[in-house]
């Protein structure tokens, strides 16, 4: 069964904060918000999940740090050891500072790429997939607030209009 969504049009992003708190205070749900660039504060006036992205991201870090570390053991100390400019390779430990540079790439190229890996899975970005985007001027300049209506349409739109709403459509979700 599909259910109805009132689509809420803002023309400024300082309207639709104000709009953002209004309904949150008035109990209602907002189910997405879509802009046109990224409105700070806006997660946080949504009530929205603070992100764990950040510590996947240092893990990341961890990870590629620790191949590092193996593969530049295995490689320069048991696998073949040379003898370079007179500093022979007898252990990890002596030649540390020669390695510290490929330790922090290996750590900042695994943290990059496995981070950008992470978000495209994590907002279900495939390859090929076609826009959710419900109106394409809120890709350029305008905000919209979805709003899933649970028989209290009258109400909801007399609310969205004191926020300052420039347009509101009702639509099937």
């Amino acid at each position: 069964m599909a259910s109805k969504v009132i689509h809420a049009f803002y023309d400024d992003d300082d309207v639709l904060m104000h709009a953002v708190k209004k309904v949150k205070a008035a109990k209602h749900h907002i189910e997405e918000i879509y802009c046109p660039f990224p409105v700070h504060g806006l997660d946080k006036a949504m009530g929205l999940a603070p992100t764990r992205l950040a510590i996947t991201s240092f893990l990341y870090g961890c990870v590629g740090l620790v191949i590092a570390i193996a593969m530049m053991n295995y490689i320069m100390i048991e696998d073949w050891p040379q003898d370079i400019g007179g500093k022979p390779s007898f252990s990890f430990i002596e030649n540390m500072p020669a390695f510290i540079p490929i330790m922090f790439e290996l750590t900042v190229f695994f943290a990059a790429h496995l981070m950008v890996i992470t978000f495209f899975l994590r907002s279900r970005l495939w390859p090929f997939k076609e826009a959710e985007n419900p109106d394409v001027r809120t890709t350029d300049d305008h905000f919209l607030m979805e709003i899933e209506i649970h028989g209290n349409e009258q109400d909801l739109m007399d609310l969205l209009l004191d926020t300052g709403a420039v347009e509101i459509n009702i639509t099937e979700k």
